[in-house]
């Protein structure tokens, strides 16, 4: 465990992120009084900021977890029109201009 101050901290930021990636533990003090702990990732956190947002607000209870599991419950889409029937369209509306 290493002990550093803000100041130090603000000028050597990515040196002191490759130690606490390493796995060590870095306390920052702020006047000789402990402000913050910087620590690797606990095992169960998500590995990118968009998933762990995520898996936030579904903590907070802005987003409801997905009910159903394995496969995807969506059903396939089904075409509109026809291919044909899309190329006489796009023929008229060309012959329009």
């Amino acid at each position: 465990m290493r002990a550093v101050g803000l100041k130090v901290l603000k000028n050597r930021l990515s040196e002191y992120v490759r130690i606490v990636a390493a796995g060590e533990v870095v306390l920052v003090t702020d006047r000789d009084r402990v402000v913050a702990e910087l620590g690797p990732p606990s095992p169960g956190r998500a590995e990118t900021p968009g998933d762990a947002f995520l898996a936030d607000a579904v903590r907070r209870g802005w987003l409801s977890p997905r009910l159903t599991t394995g496969e995807s419950t969506v059903p396939p889409s089904m075409p509109v029109t026809s291919w044909d029937e899309l190329e006489q369209e796009i023929e008229r509306d060309r012959e329009d201009r």
